[in-house]
């Protein structure tokens, strides 16, 4: 039962408690009479001052560190050094609010797919070559998606973010409620992975979602994925283009990605299945078994690698065009790009940007 269900019930039952009545049609009422005053909570950037200090005695700052003393083997006098002074970037909740994958397909792809950004992916395909050979003999990814990945992620290493990492992590586990947990593991994976490489936790920069380094990863994934490919120890994501190639490259790798497997395959702008649509409409999670989308809307789509089942993407066309969507079926390759970026739009993206370094100039 819903709540307005449970609520005219009681509703209809205050007949025999007449004093109840008027209270519980308030109740009802409320929100039709004042929408904006209930319907919309506050975004985290209106409740913070830019550059407030952050509370460290707080109960969940407390647990923090006693967390990272007794499990990770930090001093008090690192933890005072590391957060004392730590305080809100407001600008940083106002992203996380404003993420570009928000937008709709036809004004997300064109902040990437730019003339620059294809003739440059070309000509780093060219100059990386022998490191991108290696890449498909001992790791298994395509060069292109390699490479689109990673100059949609930092323009090929030239915009890496100006946001101090460790001030953005504290930032989003002191002030932005709805993932602050998820930060605060962040914020002990970035810890730890500044220790274990000798690094200045005070030193990283990087997005507004804590992201670092030319891959762009957060530092549980740097901590899981990341590797060296130039004959040293040392995971490079910052200046070891060897590394930031494999390490895009085994991301998508433990994903089970298929070396030179299809990504998608386009199903046009009007699904023929109910099944499909509802597909759709459910998010990156759904999927439909490729014999299903064969048979109801594409029959000459390829196999799926492994016959792994499909997932069924809607990306959104301009305004006055004839049609509001145009569908794809994503592969396995495709959803793997999304377990590095949950958006259908972003892997998209990726998909159309490798495309376009194969097409003739």
């Amino acid at each position: 039962m819903n709540r307005f269900s449970f609520l005219t019930g009681s509703v209809l039952a205050g007949r025999r408690h007449p004093s109840v009545l008027l209270p519980l049609l308030l109740l009802l009422l409320l929100p039709l009479i004042t929408p904006n005053a209930v319907c919309c909570a506050p975004l985290a950037a209106d409740l913070v001052e830019d550059g407030q200090a952050i509370d460290l005695a707080q109960e969940k700052y407390r647990q923090l560190f006693q967390e990272l003393m007794s499990d990770h083997n930090f001093t008090m006098a690192e933890l005072n050094s590391l957060f004392a002074g730590q305080t809100i970037s407001r600008r940083v909740l106002e992203l996380m609010d404003k993420q570009w994958e928000a937008k709709p397909y036809y004004e997300y792809a064109p902040l990437f797919l730019t003339q620059e950004n294809i003739d440059t992916g070309r000509r780093k395909l060219i100059e990386h070559r022998a490191i991108l050979d290696r890449i498909e003999r001992d790791i298994g990814v395509d060069r292109e998606i390699v490479v689109a990945i990673w100059g949609i992620e930092t323009r090929y290493g030239t915009n890496q973010g100006s946001f101090n990492v460790l001030r953005t992590l504290n930032t989003l586990f002191a002030a932005y409620p709805r993932r602050s947990d998820f930060f605060r593991k962040e914020l002990v994976q970035f810890l730890l992975l500044c220790k274990e490489n000798g690094v200045d936790p005070k030193s990283v920069s990087g997005s507004y979602a804590g992201a670092f380094g030319q891959t762009q990863f957060i530092p549980s994934s740097f901590r899981a994925y990341a590797v060296s490919f130039d004959g040293d120890a040392k995971r490079d994501v910052w200046n070891s283009v060897p590394d930031i190639l494999a390490s895009i490259a085994n991301y998508l790798k433990q994903f089970n990605w298929t070396l030179h497997g299809p990504v998608y395959w386009g199903l046009g702008t009007e699904l023929k299945s109910g099944e499909l649509l509802a597909a759709s409409q459910k998010g990156r999670k759904a999927r439909v078994a490729w014999q299903a989308v064969r048979d109801l809307q594409a029959q000459d789509i390829p196999p799926s690698p492994g016959n792994r089942d499909l997932a069924i993407v809607g990306l959104e066309l301009p305004p006055g065009a004839k049609h509001a969507m145009r569908y794809i079926a994503g592969f396995p390759n495709f959803q793997a790009i999304t377990e590095w970026n949950h958006s259908n739009r972003y892997a998209m993206v990726v998909a159309e940007l490798a495309e376009s370094f194969k097409q003739q100039q």
